[in-house]
């Protein structure tokens, strides 16, 4: 395994990418304390992301509205409007291009680029490139925190550390060679090592690990162990300056979430939220040229929440997924009143194959209507694609309050414009 001795990697992460976003955006918001939520009219709800200005004051990430404007009374609530942020994230990606080949986008937000020969002799130039080109192109309210090391991982903690230099959050560059290390990361704590959580620092510290020395401390196989996967070994030899790859990924699922506005939080308004989600789903299913075999449902409750699971024909038709619902649905009615309070809702379409290795079932015999109801979901989707938004559907498709049915940005995904059709 190559361990290198520069500095090969960079990692750049935006800083308040929602809020920076809306500041570029809208004149009315610059220097002011920004908070970006779900949707407006409420204050049951949280704080999805937070301006600088804001997080001066201490509010954060997934913060509760009433304790963001205990900490902030003056900040300003904005719904999210996640179209203008895909948007604004390829603009950007355009404008990074223009400096530097980009290796892998691993969110809306951060993205990791190999350095040229020239990008590791002069990190601390490269990076006021970047940001120049950034304030200059798109904007000065969108700034950006930059990492260098000599992997990715040891790059995405750079960036991290640089975005909290000098007291003051964000527009940071950190450079860690490999002949400075391990001394700037053994100080950070464990929570600051990619993957680390709440859980993972308990199984840490029933292990007798307590602090980043400790756990460098450990040995390949140890991590290991504490893992319980080939992952906490990998972990080792990123720390220690390992040139270690992600490990390529498969497709599992297409599924779509979303937190109900108030009005929607009976279970026939989530009904109807759900079937928008899952023919969201099944549009980006066909796209990406899949079918699947399974499907799941999730519900947040006051005092709970319910799932279950319903296996399917290998289909990828919205009739045939609408059907399931309904069948998940009725044990949903027989399990909770209709005076459920529902406050969040997921489908997710599984157990996929590809199209061309698609299996029939042999004890079901209904292909011919599969292929009928196919060819309706195609139609449907060719005419939608046409007018580049939802003039047809199968049912009725009336978004709620908010909109953003199936466009929401999770950390693992980036939205395309078809999603917010």
């Amino acid at each position: 395994m190559r361990k290198p001795d520069t500095i090969e990697r960079l990692y750049l992460d935006f800083d308040g990418f929602f809020a920076s976003v809306e500041q570029q955006a809208d004149r009315r918001l610059r220097g002011r304390p920004v908070g970006v939520v779900p949707f407006e009219g409420t204050d049951r709800t949280c704080v999805i992301a937070c301006s600088r200005e804001a997080k001066l004051f201490g509010v954060k990430n997934v913060m509760n509205v009433s304790e963001a404007r205990e900490r902030c009374p003056d900040i300003v609530l904005v719904p999210q409007k996640p179209d203008l942020y895909r948007r604004a994230h390829n603009t950007l990606l355009a404008e990074i291009e223009s400096v530097i080949p980009i290796d892998a986008v691993k969110s809306i937000d951060e993205l990791t680029c190999w350095l040229d020969e020239s990008g590791r002799e002069d990190p601390v130039g490269l990076g006021v490139r970047l940001k120049s080109t950034i304030a200059r192109n798109v904007g000065p309210y969108v700034t950006c925190s930059i990492g260098f090391a000599a992997n990715r991982q040891l790059a995405k903690m750079a960036c991290k550390a640089g975005k909290r230099t000098e007291e003051r959050y964000g527009d940071g560059l950190m450079i860690w060679r490999p002949e400075d290390l391990p001394a700037p990361l053994i100080v950070l704590p464990l929570s600051d090592v990619p993957g680390v959580g709440g859980r993972m620092e308990q199984r840490l510290a029933r292990a007798g690990v307590y602090s980043m020395a400790d756990l460098y401390a450990l040995q390949p196989k140890h991590m290991r162990k504490l893992w319980g996967n080939v992952n906490g070994e990998r972990l080792w030899y990123a720390l220690h300056g390992y040139d270690i790859q992600a490990q390529p990924s498969e497709r599992g699922m297409f599924g779509h979430g979303r937190v109900l506005p108030p009005e929607s939080r009976t279970l026939p308004a989530a009904y109807e939220i759900c079937r928008l989600l899952l023919i969201k789903a099944a549009r980006r299913l066909r796209r990406a040229g899949y079918y699947c075999n399974g499907l799941m449902l999730w519900l947040a409750l006051r005092g709970g929440e319910w799932s279950d699971q319903l296996k399917l024909p290998i289909v990828n038709d919205d009739q045939a997924v609408l059907a399931g619902l309904a069948r998940l649905w009725e044990r949903v009615r027989r399990k909770h009143s209709n005076g459920t309070q529902v406050f969040r809702v997921g489908v997710t379409l599984c157990e996929l194959s590809l199209a061309d290795q698609r299996q029939l079932d042999m004890l079901i015999n209904d292909d011919r209507t599969r292929q009928k109801w196919e060819s309706v979901s195609t139609a449907i989707d060719g005419l939608n694609a046409r007018y580049g938004r939802t003039v047809m559907s199968l049912g009725p498709w009336k978004p709620p309050a908010g909109g953003h049915v199936g466009g929401k940005i999770s950390y693992t995904r980036i939205p395309t414009a078809e999603d917010f059709w």
